[in-house]
């Protein structure tokens, strides 16, 4: 039983450092996130604008679920176009 236990211990540990990570990871989402809904594409330089358009790409291909988890871990909301008019 100790080597199970040392498994148990183990996969734990993991399954943590795996989850410490993804906060990470939502709270650099969220962030990039309510960064590009900020910007003003007109404003910004030609590398900057590809730039935005390669991260916008990239959280508009994430599933609805998580880019509200990113969100929400920065406490950040966006406004739809349509409503900030």
């Amino acid at each position: 039983m100790p080597n199970r236990d040392n498994e148990i211990t183990m996969l734990r540990r993991e399954l943590e450092m795996l989850m410490s990570e993804r906060q990470s990871i939502l709270r650099v989402v969220g962030a990039s996130a309510a960064l590009i809904a900020c910007l003003d594409s007109k404003r910004l330089p030609v590398g900057a604008v590809e730039a935005a358009d390669m991260v916008a790409t990239s959280i508009n291909c994430l599933p609805e679920e998580t880019l509200q988890d990113a969100l929400n871990a920065v406490h950040a909301e966006i406004e739809d176009n349509a409503t900030a008019e």
